[in-house]
């Protein structure tokens, strides 16, 4: 009510997105064992899911409308303080996992929420899904940086997907090696979820790879000039980082690839860059490269919670 005065009711929507290849998950693993390859969550490889659910959600309301006669509503994917996973937990639709998304035992966790508020006195249709995670701690066991600091707790200060989407400033430099080249977001603890095994693939063409997103090299999307990225990146989700902190992503990765003359001569080609937090981080980048680097680095301090 204090985000949209009236609202009485939340009805909650699901989207699937996981990728239509069977092998997808051996495939993301791969790529992040590759480490010239850039690597780009599952679920921003395709168009911007902000705008695909909210105009879907948009068309749902207006046959609400078309039944029902004029109401009040609004429309949210991930743009709002609205609390998306605890409102389609209680709606029924899964169970919130220890990492702290939402799961369904029929398709895992790959799909998106949507929330139409509404002014409609709906009863609630299902009851709380019950939690099945039982003992298993994969996804707090593959996290990179520890950001999953105990079973339902999540540290976004320590999240990849913060860090290379949210975050407006430098990287902290502890966390630097363990982003590997994730560049825009992270899956691992998807990736790991046993659950994921049963995800549906995305039955809209919006979510299919744009721009070859899922085997791009690293070395390649750095080379992209500001023009480029905004042309080619245009109605991804990826655009609302910009330019800046795309470069800024790409450093840190190039500079956890082990450092070939291909790697190195791309970051010295940016070394001179006009923006202060692109040069940081190419030149963390240059001093960091040809560093053994570990599969999955965790930043000090970490050790895992009891289950």
């Amino acid at each position: 009510a204090e985000l949209v005065p009236g609202t009485v009711t939340a009805i909650m929507v699901t989207i699937d997105y996981a990728p239509g290849d069977p092998g997808w998950l051996g495939q993301a693993w791969a790529a992040l064992a590759d480490s010239e390859r850039a690597y780009v969550s599952r679920y921003a490889l395709g168009r911007d899911y902000q705008k695909v659910v909210r105009a879907r959600l948009q068309r749902l309301a207006s046959r609400i409308e078309g039944g029902v006669g004029a109401f009040g509503y609004r429309v949210f994917c991930d743009s709002a303080p609205v609390m998306e996973v605890e409102l389609a937990r209680r709606a029924g639709l899964g169970w919130r996992g220890k990492h702290t998304l939402l799961i369904d035992s029929g398709r895992g966790s790959t799909f998106f929420l949507g929330t139409l508020y509404t002014d409609l006195p709906l009863a609630a249709a299902a009851q709380p899904g019950a939690d099945h995670c039982g003992r298993c701690v994969r996804c707090i066991d593959a996290c990179p940086t520890g950001a999953i600091v105990a079973p339902y707790r999540l540290d976004a200060r320590r999240c990849i997907s913060y860090l290379t989407i949210e975050l407006e400033g430098a990287i902290p430099e502890p966390l630097r090696p363990a982003i590997g080249n994730r560049i825009y977001g992270c899956d691992d603890c998807q990736l790991a979820c046993p659950w994921n095994r049963w995800a549906r693939p995305a039955e809209l063409p919006d979510f299919a790879v744009r721009n070859g997103l899922d085997s791009a090299t690293l070395v390649e999307l750095f080379g992209w000039s500001a023009e480029e990225f905004a042309l080619r990146m245009a109605g991804s989700p990826i655009l609302r980082i910009g330019h800046e902190r795309w470069l800024r992503n790409l450093a840190v990765a190039l500079g956890n690839a082990g450092g070939g003359p291909e790697v190195l001569a791309a970051l010295r080609a940016r070394s001179d860059d006009p923006s202060p937090l692109v040069r940081e981080h190419v030149a963390w980048a240059l001093a960091h490269a040809g560093r053994p680097q570990p599969r999955a680095g965790r930043p000090p301090g970490f050790s895992r919670p009891d289950p």
